[in-house]
């Protein structure tokens, strides 16, 4: 995570903004005390927005849990797609 702040981020913005994008980097851009701006790429909020999505129920959060518990023990298996 990277840190800067407003001033820093106005005078090399691309450099900023390259090294978010290429290196999934999150930036907090302070605005003073207990204040600021986190900038991240749109993969990285898109990945964050879906995760949220799977966690916003109890059931998809039991079922998440339950298949890593599987894939942890073992007790997984491949199953191959049919295609039409």
């Amino acid at each position: 995570m990277l840190t800067t702040s407003i001033s820093d981020f106005r005078k090399d913005i691309k450099r900023y903004l390259d090294n978010i994008v290429e290196n999934f980097e999150t930036l907090i851009i302070n605005r003073g005390k207990d204040n600021g701006v986190v900038i991240m790429s749109l993969e990285e909020y898109n990945s964050l927005k879906a995760t949220a999505h799977e966690l916003s129920s109890k059931v998809n959060e039991q079922r998440l849990d339950s298949a890593i518990e599987k894939l942890q023990k073992g007790a997984s298996f491949q199953k191959d797609l049919i295609e039409k």
